[in-house]
């Protein structure tokens, strides 16, 4: 007896030779309908979501709401003096503050809900929100 060179050898001569696959139209039909439901699916989920984010900015004589999508500049007055916050391109930033460390401003744009800016020395604080979950992002619990 000959001594295979692979040692499943004996497995695959378990199964047949090649045997020939015939298509017939209507297993072409149900392949391009699994395909496309994958494509239509994939696309479902992972499309980017038309959320309805906002920005809220609170200070000490109050809070103001802006859309994440508005070009606007926000002054407000804190117990140092004015922070102004700026909204552009969906992205929020500090401007300027008076607190002597400039951590707010240093700390450049946010764009996600979730995400949140405070200038502690002034009591102002920005933060992005949404109705809808955050679906790509991580949080400590994930980890």
């Amino acid at each position: 007896m000959k001594k295979a060179f692979f040692p499943f050898a004996a497995v695959f001569s378990l199964f047949p030779k090649r045997a020939a696959v015939l298509f017939k139209p209507l297993d072409a039909a149900v392949a391009l309908l699994s395909l496309g439901a994958v494509v239509f699916s994939g696309f479902a989920v992972y499309a980017k979501p038309h959320d309805n984010a906002q920005v809220s900015v609170r200070g000490q004589d109050g809070a103001w709401i802006f859309p994440l999508d508005a070009e606007d500049t926000a002054t407000v007055h804190g117990p140092l003096g004015d922070t102004v916050v700026a909204i552009h391109g969906g992205r929020v930033r500090v401007l300027s503050s008076p607190c002597d460390n400039q951590t707010c401003v240093a700390q450049g744009e946010i764009k996600t809900p979730g995400e949140w800016i405070a200038c502690l020395p002034n009591n102002v604080f920005a933060v992005i929100e949404s109705d809808e979950k955050d679906r790509d992002g991580l949080d400590a619990n994930t980890w």
